[in-house]
Formats: C-alpha cells, structure tokens, sequence
C-alpha cells in the first residue's frame, strides 16, 4: 500500500491565483497527494504568494513563517512557496526566507508532486532564477499559441500531462479537455468559481510588474474555457467569474479580438449554469459590441470591472494609460444607458508621482460623478523593476498617506450613496452562505465575491447555498444591501452536487 502523503494550499491574493491553486490540487491529487484544508493535517504545506505590492508580499511573508512554525507543533514537515512572490523573486526570496523549503517558479507547477516529494524526502530543489518572462513569448501574439511556455492556469504542453486516460483520475479531478487546458480539483465548495480566460498582459503601465513575472498576453482556447466551465457546473458551481490580466484582450492570440462576444452567450448557455460575470476590463479597449453583450445576455451578468487607476490626464499618461474624467463617465453612461441597473467598480491610485492638488481633485470629480458601487484606493509606492520607480517626483510619503485617507473616506460615502440608491430595485441574489451571525448572505449581480459588498436577505423558503432568488431590495447597509424574497430561481448546488 503506497504511503499516505498530504498536502495542504494556502492561497493568497487574487482570483487567478485560486485557479492556479485548484490546478495544483489537481496535479497532486491525479499523482497521489490526499489534499486536506489544515495545514496542521499536512506533510507539506505549499503557500500560493502574491507579489504585486507591498501589503501583499508581507502578507505571503507571514503566511510562510506561520506555516513553518507547524512544523514544531503539528504534523507538517516542509513548507513550500509559490506563486507570484516565488516566481518574481526566485533565490532572493530562498535566501532572504530560510524558513521556506523550496521556493517553486512557474516552471515547476508541471512537476509540482515530484518537486514536492523531493523535498519531503529531504532533498533540495534549487530556487529558480527570475527573468522577465514577457521574452519568453514571441512579440507577435499571433505566434503564441504554439509555444512551450509553462502558463499557469493553461497547464502545459499535451505531452507535460498525465499519461493516464480520465477515468484513471481520481473523483474530484477534472480531465484536461485540450492540451492547454489543466488539472483541476475544487478547494472548497462556494456556489462560485473563477475561471481563467487567459494569462499575461502586454500592455505596460509604468507602476506595474506584473507582466514581467506573468508573461505575455497568451488567451486559452474557448474550447478549454466551455469544457472547464461544463465541469465546474457538475461540480454544483452555480456562478463563473471569468479572469485574467485583461479580459477585454481575449483572442487577439488567436485571430478574433471579439471572441470573447461570441463566447459568453455559449458559457450562459452552459446547463447548470446561472450567471457569468467578467472581470479585470481595461476602459480603453471596451467596444461597444462587449457592452451590448454585458448587458444584453441573459444569464451573462452587467457587471463592470473596469481598471481606469485615475481620470487626471496628466497622472494617466505618466502612468502609460489613456483616458480622462470625460471619456469614463461617457462610458459609464453608454452602459448605464442599455442596462440601468448595471454594476460598476474599479481601482485607483493616488498619490502617483506628479499628481498635484488640481489633479486629486479632478479624481474627486469624477468619483463624485461616477456612481460606482465599490471602489478601491490605494497610495502608491515604487514598485521593483516598473518605469515609475524611476521617476523623480515623487509625492511625500506623508502627503500620500493623507490623500489617501481623504480619497477613501469620499469612497466610503459614495458608494454607500449608490447603494442607498438601489433601495426598491428588484435584484437577482445567489445565496453564498448561511451562518447564525450575518444570515442569509448572498450577491447580486453587482456583487463580485470578495471585493463588492454583499446582500442580506430575509428568510425564505428551501434556500440553500448556490440558490439564485429575485428579491426586492428594502435597506443600504454601507455597500451593503438589504432585500426581502421575491421568488425563488433555479436549483441549490448542493441538490445537483449532491454535496
């Protein structure tokens, strides 16, 4: 009988590294690894890292020393990082934390259960050297497709899977469906799931590193994209959220800039399935035939995800992003024009190098006008390798802290003013979870996981995670909304799942 091995994820960070995780899982469970929630039931606990900015690097930091004080007092023996901070940072990051075991890039996620095996049985696994691997793609998209690339959340090569046929597979483990598509176990059992659309980016904000350590803009074939999204669906996922670094770049690889039009309506289309939202669009390459398929498909919700970072034209161009106050709030209004109740968030940076008073309150303006229903802020700070650390006037550190602070609290009130606004409409909720603190607790359809407020809804009849209901909404809590049952839409998760 082969020896029990367990493993445990801690993921932190995005949604695409929970992908990248649940493809993890799925290559140690199809070799063996029993996966457990704990890492105090684990032989090796593996932490999927964030590096994109500060906050995020020191919270991976601290889960790696957290789970290495287990080993002396639980069953885990090795502690393993991945992910982002891994894959950026390489043997800086193993020298400057001893405590880690094995420090994994990108290219060992295809060979993830025999490096972790190895460093199980004591061995060592050298840290990978970083590089920048947008070069390690060809410049022209078009040539993409066909190369030997390791691509999280895409798997490998078809000759890089498992030999063994699907029904070899162990319950739980979704089968590769196309040579890019991967190994897949849930970690968890949410109504929701993300699934990715694509990976990389090939634009080039100053302030970002991200494509130097996620690569080039690379779309997975819609192909792959249904057949996991038919999976999930068996697996009682009742709502997928698409992701990528820029989901509005989807097929420009793959000869059709609007593939990802024609794609939607076949993913709502998806038996089981109730909604799809989208994320992570970039303002300046929205098109209207996107809008009218954001608003205008049934199932598909009309939810905005979009990056705009700041509306001073100045701070825009010095960020190498387009746009001003004018171009977004006449995109807000293309969109609120087709579908009224649409959903609508983004992100901002204040505080960027050369941002003057007058261009903070051109931010102002726009926030104040917007009518986003969550909003994001953060101060800037340099950021390893972007072109903006380069630059020379720099905001005081004291004064970012201060607008900062001024920006979020305007955030604060604004968005609670939307929701206010949305009191009396009539919004469909899927129930997330039920719990003796909070209650009923689902989202609407301006409601992404995580990050957009949630909806408490008064007691109905069967309701159940993963239940889609109408109800009306009655009260604001913040960004919080209160809603009494309408009616009840579709089936639970847990009726179709068994779970």
């Amino acid at each position: 009988m082969p020896e029990r091995r367990t493993v445990a994820l801690v993921t932190l960070g995005c949604a695409r590294n929970e992908v990248d995780s649940e493809e993890l899982a799925g290559r140690l469970a199809a070799d063996g690894w029993e996966l457990v929630e704990e890492a105090t039931d684990a032989d090796v606990a593996v932490v999927n890292t964030c590096g994109f900015v500060e906050a995020a690097k020191k919270d991976s930091v601290d889960a790696l020393l957290e789970a290495n004080d287990l080993k002396d007092h639980g069953r885990t023996q090795a502690v393993v990082a991945v992910g982002c901070m891994a894959e950026r940072y390489g043997k800086e990051l193993a020298e400057a934390l001893p405590e880690a075991d094995g420090v994994l890039g990108f290219d060992d996620y295809g060979a993830i259960s025999d490096r972790l095996q190895t460093i199980l049985s004591g061995g060592i696994h050298a840290a990978h050297t970083p590089r920048d691997r947008r070069k390690l793609l060809p410049i022209s998209p078009a040539e993409r497709q066909s190369a030997d690339v390791a691509l999280p959340g895409h798997a490998q090569t078809a000759a890089a899977e498992p030999a063994g046929a699907p029904e070899d597979l162990p319950e739980g483990v979704a089968p590769p469906s196309g040579p890019r598509a991967p190994l897949r176990r849930r970690l968890g059992s949410s109504p929701v799931a993300s699934v990715k659309l694509a990976s990389g980016c090939d634009r080039r904000c100053s302030f970002c590193a991200i494509p130097s350590f996620r690569g080039s803009f690379i779309s997975r074939r819609p192909s792959d994209v249904l057949g996991e999204t038919r999976w999930l669906a068996e697996q009682g996922v009742k709502e997928i959220m698409l992701v990528s670094e820029n989901n509005t770049s989807y097929g420009k690889d793959l000869g059709d800039i609007r593939l990802l039009e024609t794609l939607l309506p076949e993913l709502a289309a998806v038996d089981g399935i109730e909604r799809i939202r989208v994320s992570y669009l970039q303002p300046a390459e929205m098109r209207p035939g996107l809008i009218d398929v954001l608003t205008g498909t049934d199932k598909v919700a009309p939810y905005f995800d979009l990056s705009f970072q700041h509306s001073a034209p100045g701070v825009l161009r010095a960020m190498r992003r387009f746009g001003d106050t004018g171009r977004f709030l006449e995109l807000l209004e293309q969109i609120r024009t087709r579908a009224p109740q649409a959903g609508a968030r983004s992100n901002f940076i204040v505080g960027f190098p050369g941002e003057s008073e007058a261009d903070l309150a051109e931010l102002e303006r726009f926030l104040s006008e917007a009518r986003l229903d969550a909003i994001g802020v953060f101060g800037y700070s340099d950021e390893d390798g972007t072109e903006a650390a380069s630059y020379e006037d720099k905001v005081d550190p004291d004064v970012v802290a201060e607008r900062l602070a001024r920006v979020s609290r305007l955030a604060e009130e604004l968005t609670a003013q939307r929701a206010e606004e949305r009191v009396g409409e009539t919004v469909r909720v899927l129930v997330d979870r039920i719990d003796d603190e909070d209650g009923i607790v689902g989202r609407a359809a301006h409601q992404a996981p995580e990050t957009d407020g949630v909806t408490l809804l008064s007691t109905g009849p069967d309701l159940a995670p993963g239940r889609m209901v109408e109800a009306k909404v009655v009260a604001s809590e913040g960004v919080d909304l209160v809603a009494e049952v309408l009616s009840v839409v579709g089936t639970a998760c847990t009726e179709e799942a068994g779970r």
